[in-house]
């Protein structure tokens, strides 16, 4: 595979770090700090700046850059824990739409990338371990589809023009869009580890538009998956990034016994595991962007970047934790943003178990 970035890459990149730079400070962190985190301000200027619409398709007023971009911009809004929906209102929703929907489905994408909207996908339900099979239903009768069940975590439902939702129609599955302001839908706000505004919905009967086919639902879903696993790895790696490089410098400035306490042996080691979590995730966040943005068989490539994201997110999250000592359990000092961001990833990208039945069965098969 190819490493070296594209230059779209690095100019978005530095562009949207530009932006999160003059926008998220710590004093602005704090602020967001409660329940239901958005950040308008940052969603604006991402919007204003072209950045929203920079990796969408030409066909809906974006850029026409892919993947890797995509992976450039998550990487950074995970290094200043930004609190904004670009993954799932531009990564999942956006170009699902893009890529599947009608004119009029199109036309959302086109004003989601302008910032004029929200979009949004509902990927997980409860006691569920395997995404491709929804349990919520859709049926179809004389007025159109009609969609019940139980979405969880669903980010950012309270302000969503639309949620893509899987469901299952006879046995296999198919991609709906619901209007979350629809009086058969309720909403509720999930207390998640890092604020995060996430919603439980409940459809009861909701009236429900196809997104192209029933045939071609599971597809779409694969589709729709690997694009939130490995956005959510890409955004886990900027934040890992930076965790890194906040305990790096503490450990380089704090002192005990007239020394650094990064001299002392056994924070060094746990300086230098966490270096090697931090670019072992690194490699493959970047395999899996390439060989989807190559159009190659990647099933397996996120499935290895989903496991590291989760796992060595665990280690390297509490390390930052561990060395910076009481200071790391203070919510008013950034660490503890970076500490619950990075758990936030973690729990949302699913425990080792999942992700190695995942690998499992992509290498019983391949196909």
């Amino acid at each position: 595979m190819d490493f070296t970035q594209t230059e779209a890459q690095g100019d978005l990149a530095r562009l949207t770090a530009e932006v999160t730079g003059k926008l998220v400070t710590a004093d602005r962190l704090r602020e967001l700090d409660s329940a239901g985190r958005f950040d308008d301000a940052l969603w604006q200027a991402l919007a204003e700046t072209g950045v929203l619409a920079a990796a969408l398709p030409e066909s809906v007023g974006g850029g026409d850059f892919g993947v890797l971009e995509q992976s450039a911009v998550l990487r950074e809004l995970g290094k200043s824990v930004a609190a904004v929906p670009y993954l799932w209102s531009i990564v999942v929703a956006a170009n699902a739409l893009a890529a599947f929907g009608d004119d009029t489905q199109r036309e959302l994408a086109r004003r989601a990338g302008a910032g004029e909207i929200v979009l949004t996908a509902a990927l997980a339900e409860e006691y569920n371990w395997e995404p491709t099979r929804p349990v919520t239903v859709a049926r179809q009768d004389a007025g159109g589809w009609l969609v019940t069940g139980s979405k969880i975590t669903v980010p950012h439902a309270d302000r969503a023009a639309r949620i893509l939702v899987p469901a299952n129609v006879s046995g296999v599955p198919a991609i709906f869009l619901v209007d979350p302001a629809d009086a058969t839908v309720r909403s509720t706000l999930q207390q998640v580890v890092d604020w995060s505004a996430e919603y439980s919905v409940e459809l009861t009967d909701t009236p429900a538009e196809l997104v192209a086919t029933v045939e071609s639902g599971a597809q779409i879903l694969d589709w729709l998956l690997g694009r939130a696993w490995l956005g959510l790895a890409a955004q886990q790696l900027g934040t890992l990034e930076k965790a890194l490089d906040l305990v790096a410098e503490y450990a380089r400035e704090r002192e005990q016994f007239g020394k650094p306490i990064g001299s002392f042996q056994a924070v060094a080691q746990r300086l230098a595991d966490a270096y090697i979590d931090v670019q072992g995730l690194r490699l493959a966040v970047t395999q899996a962007a390439w060989r989807l943005s190559e159009n190659l068989p990647a099933g397996e490539a996120v499935h290895t970047a989903k496991f590291w994201a989760a796992d060595a997110g665990h280690r390297v999250a509490h390390t930052l934790v561990h060395v910076h000592g009481g200071v790391g359990i203070d919510r008013d000092h950034i660490v503890h943003n970076y500490f619950t961001a990075a758990k936030h990833n973690e729990f949302a990208l699913g425990p080792a178990t999942d992700h190695l039945r995942g690998l499992g069965a992509l290498l019983a098969d391949p196909a």
